[in-house]
């Protein structure tokens, strides 16, 4: 038995019930954490020590607060997003309520609460999603709790994701409705599938056009990867490396040379699209039509999943329906006859 050090707080290890136990004082005072040792090992003695779960003390709030800053923060690039959805709709719910008080009926009664203001499905779906890896970390890592309540909930049923993709009577149509420097971007885009916030990240650095590649050191999954350029994107690089910014690292820049900010770059994209007369359309489709064109052309799945970055392969089979050609050989083997002698022999 006795106090130790884990960083900066002071822990306790003790002896109940024949088994051995270790605590955090949460203090950083060496006086202050022997008096709450002190004080534990008295209630053991006298009977009236309970193991209690740090979150039966802890609030909601206070649980999304320490996932926010000490993971989301470290460890995911849409750690704002989290935030956002934790700020506007989760804790304005369940803010007050004690972590290991909050049950599956608690849950669906948050479910209720958001349907009854017109929010969709796939919406409520991802606010629980973060509410659930909040329990998975209390459960596993921080020891808030023993039980994570939204893994007992069922998720909500989605409608198919959207199909949306860009005609090549479009393409021309917003091409032609698109400022020089917008015009470049979703060329770069329809003929990359990169994501917003991937080429507005892409530096010079990790440009390689003597090998026709661009190296992305961190993306939406976490993972580095190349994207090969096609003769179109590598002529736009090298051209744009001519007149680059020399004190700017991005490929991709305001009229200052600094990186660009994506809600500027949405805006104007809208402007063009409505210009266009395009609807029902955002830059996003532009990875979708790179992403259809491919498997209309006979690419098979594998690739697509590779250039698009998908970790799994269920989110590239949305596309698998724009070829079914590519079944074809599947049903062709029928019109081959065996003569007699190769008939395979019932048994």
């Amino acid at each position: 038995m006795g106090l130790y050090k884990r960083g900066q707080v002071w822990w306790m290890r003790f002896s109940y019930k024949g088994k051995q136990m270790m605590k955090s004082t949460e203090t950083k005072d060496k006086k202050l954490a022997e008096k709450i040792h002190a004080k534990v090992i008295t209630q053991i003695a006298e009977g009236k020590w309970l193991d209690r779960l740090e979150g039966e003390d802890k609030t909601f709030k206070e649980l999304a607060d320490k996932y926010i800053n000490e993971y989301a923060k470290l460890n995911k690039r849409s750690w704002k997003k989290d935030e956002e959805r934790l700020n506007n709709h989760l804790i304005p719910f369940f803010g007050d309520m004690v972590v290991t008080e909050i049950t599956p009926k608690v849950i669906s009664a948050y479910k209720g609460h958001r349907y009854k203001k017109d929010i969709s499905p796939a919406t409520i779906n991802r606010e629980l999603t973060i509410m659930k890896h909040m329990y998975t970390m209390a459960v596993k890592e921080w020891e808030w709790c023993r039980d994570n309540p939204v893994m007992r909930m069922r998720m909500e049923k989605e409608p198919p994701p959207r199909d949306r993709w860009l005609t090549y009577e479009e393409e021309k149509k917003l091409l032609d409705a698109c400022p020089d420097w917008l015009h470049e971007i979703v060329t770069f885009a329809l003929n990359t599938g990169m994501r917003q916030g991937e080429i507005l990240s892409i530096r010079w650095k990790d440009v390689n056009l003597f090998s026709g590649i661009v190296i992305l050191e961190m993306t939406k999954n976490g993972d580095k990867r190349a994207v090969p350029l096609n003769k179109t994107v590598w002529e736009l690089l090298k051209a744009k490396a001519r007149v680059r910014y020399l004190a700017s690292d991005y490929v991709f820049t305001s009229d200052v040379g600094t990186k660009m900010d994506g809600g500027n770059l949405r805006t104007d994209f809208m402007k063009a699209l409505k210009k266009a007369g395009i609807t029902e359309f955002c830059f996003h489709d532009l990875r979708h039509t790179f992403a259809t064109r491919l498997v209309q052309r006979g690419i098979d799945l594998y690739k697509v999943q590779k250039l698009l970055g998908h970790r799994d392969n269920k989110t590239t089979q949305r596309y698998a329906h724009h070829y079914p050609e590519s079944l074809r050989d599947g049903v062709d083997v029928l019109d081959f006859k065996p003569r007699a002698a190769e008939q395979l022999v019932q048994i």
